[in-house]
């Protein structure tokens, strides 16, 4: 079958007709060299010294390193990417008022490392979602090439669609293969895992993955992008990572400092002086109630 790819000037309507067929596509060449150099510079520093994974998922030869929107200018960059986040609003807002940005990470595999766990990245929340909810949309930029040998992500395009019980066959399993700055868009409903390393190269991928704003992070954003380095980001970023509201009285903060009763029940927005409020008000209580139980 194999994993299709598109051009960097692709429409959105092409790449969500093949989410929902295959639930993974490559846009080639999104980056250009100079980007791709910036963030070799900006996460060098903390690959070299993280260590190696422990276990048989993590790998015994892959460093990883999160807190990308924290440590890593470009990679904010990518994260607001305007045709990603438009997938991300169409394929998630079917049950969710909106979207945040769930999960960062630089994955470096060296050689040697072995092939990872076959896995639905859904599986984080358990088995307690119904997986006509889609949990995720996510990405991997390609900071090198990514090829078989080098330990490309294994994917099994349409497995999103099949039984839950269903087995992969060998011969089903395509790989992630791109040239570096291009990215490679998939489902969290999608069965995938890292490829083995067995080339004399590292391959090197940018992790950013997206959920609906009512579901608990991977990555905590606000441990690994504090406050103190929030308040330089853009406000639209600050609001991706969560430092917003995600509905009415969903995700509000009160200021335990505060005795002016200023910041007392309020969008984290306003932490950083921003007055912005998508959700500070309402129509009527009807129609907080009926949109309570409203289906999409």
């Amino acid at each position: 079958m194999g994993i299709r790819h598109l051009n960097a000037d692709t429409s959105i309507e092409e790449v969500m007709e093949i989410i929902d067929q295959d639930a993974g596509v490559i846009i080639d060449n999104v980056l250009n060299q100079s980007q791709l150099n910036k963030i070799r510079e900006e996460l060098d520093p903390f690959l070299v010294n993280t260590k190696k994974g422990q276990d048989d998922f993590t790998g015994y030869n892959t460093r990883r390193v999160g807190a990308l929107m924290a440590r890593s200018p470009e990679c904010r960059v990518l994260a607001l990417d305007p045709l990603i986040n438009d997938v991300s609003k169409k394929f998630l807002e079917p049950h969710s008022d909106g979207y945040q940005l769930h999960f960062t990470s630089a994955i470096d595999i060296a050689p040697g490392e072995s092939e990872q766990i076959l896995h639905r990245d859904r599986g984080v929340w358990g088995g307690y979602i119904p997986r006509k909810i889609e949990t995720q949309l996510s990405t991997v930029w390609a900071i090198t090439d990514f090829t078989k040998e080098n330990g490309a992500t294994q994917v099994l395009p349409g497995s999103h669609k099949w039984d839950r019980n269903r087995e992969p066959l060998e011969e089903e399993i395509c790989f992630a293969e791109m040239k570096k700055g291009s990215v490679f868009i998939y489902t969290g409903s999608v069965i995938h895992g890292g490829g083995a390393n067995n080339s004399d190269k590292n391959r090197l991928g940018v992790f950013l993955h997206y959920a609906p704003s009512w579901l608990r992070q991977e990555e905590n954003q606000y441990l690994s992008c504090p406050p103190h380095i929030a308040k330089d980001l853009t406000p639209e970023l600050r609001a991706l990572m969560g430092y917003s509201k995600g509905g009415y009285v969903l995700g509000f903060y009160s200021d335990p400092e505060d005795k002016n009763g200023e910041l007392e029940s309020v969008s984290p927005e306003k932490m950083f002086g921003d007055s912005k409020d998508k959700y500070g008000f309402i129509n009527s209580a009807d129609k907080l109630v009926s949109n309570s139980s409203e289906r999409k």
